[in-house]
């Protein structure tokens, strides 16, 4: 198992059958997607610091390429066959095509605003990823690496993205309104949309497709919802924030984003989202509580202290896309709330 550690420059290795740390992998800076080949020699790490990905031999634990990529890379994934790999990048809104061979970009996609995760369909014939400006899921073609469709989320962002073993139902997460959409892939339309816990992130279906587990960041919940009835049936409590990206039931998966531990609904931003100014507002007084802004991978964006119910949020420096507003109060409860910038 491979696990990056986001603040740093490492992987970790841990041997599932003694449940301990075997290695330690020096990568480079803010490791965040990783995936591991389908013949399970090669392990690919984004280093988002760097800008680059990295393959490392799994059988040495050595580097053997660094692949340079665009300015943000994020999400990873890798075909069946092992031949290529494809990455977001939620600066330039790409995702970018490596030949795994040559270890060269061979095709750049221009899709929606801030792609994230991205997920090859079982079938290896399409490529699908979220887009947060507009509200839509993409499809990529495999075989032309060009845009073949999109498929319009409503009102619902397109967070995790899990596609069923059969590729014939996608699941994607929308943590700005606690839902996932379920997507028909034979017309490419959302055809329900199914209420979980608060701020869902991570998304994952069973080898069997009968059921979908979701990571609830904002109130320490998984979902499991019955892909036959499209209900939840059971919630498990975590603890707090549980977060992950990528397909966390099977062989592989990597980190995400900030950390909750008090009550949300405490909290509230409005107009969200917003294009010049936005209003946090606490239910309660409060008291020397720090607000942080951070972007998407926990970089701190800026950071005052606040006594009061109401505190004006200025877009200054802020580009457009998403971020999170963190509060800290004086016992060190944590909440989190994710605002947009347009």
């Amino acid at each position: 198992m491979y696990i990056g550690n986001q603040s740093g420059s490492t992987v970790k290795v841990i041997s599932t059958s003694t449940d301990t740390v075997s290695a330690t992998i020096t990568v480079g800076t803010h490791p965040f997607g990783l995936v591991v080949s389908p013949d399970g020699t090669k392990l690919y790490v984004v280093c988002h610091g760097d800008q680059r990905i990295v393959e490392v031999n799994t059988a040495t634990n050595a580097i053997t390429a660094v692949i340079n990529v665009g300015a943000q890379p994020v999400g990873i994934a890798v075909n069946n066959d092992g031949t290529r790999v494809y990455v977001t990048d939620i600066q330039d809104s790409t995702v970018r095509v490596i030949n795994a061979a040559s270890r060269t970009v061979m095709a750049t996609i221009r899709v929606g605003a801030e792609p994230w995760q991205v997920f090859v369909s079982p079938d290896g014939n399409k490529v699908y990823t979220g887009s947060f400006v507009p509200n839509k899921l993409i499809v990529i073609n495999t075989a032309t690496n060009a845009v073949s469709d999109t498929i319009l989320l409503g009102d619902n962002h397109g967070d995790g993205i899990a596609v069923s073993p059969d590729g014939r139902k996608i699941y994607v997460t929308s943590s700005y309104n606690n839902v996932v959409c379920v997507i028909d892939t034979a017309t490419n339309t959302v055809t329900d949309s199914i209420t979980v816990g608060a701020f869902p992130m991570g998304i994952s279906v069973t080898p069997d497709g009968s059921e979908v587990y979701v990571a609830n960041a904002n109130d320490g919940t998984v979902s499991v919802i019955n892909t036959a009835t499209k209900t939840v049936t059971a919630t498990i409590t975590t603890g707090a924030s549980p977060i992950s990206f990528g397909n966390f039931i099977s062989s592989h998966s990597a980190v995400g984003i900030p950390s909750y531990s008090l009550d949300a609904a405490n909290m509230s931003v409005y107009p969200n989202p917003f294009t010049s100014q936005t209003t946090i507002v606490f239910s309660e007084e409060q008291k020397n509580t720090t607000i942080k802004i951070l972007d998407v991978l926990g970089k701190e964006i800026e950071t005052t202290t606040f006594t009061g119910k109401r505190l004006s949020l200025e877009k200054g420096e802020m580009s457009s896309g998403i971020y999170f507003v963190q509060a800290v109060d004086e016992k060190k409860n944590v909440v989190n709330k994710k605002i947009i910038v347009e």
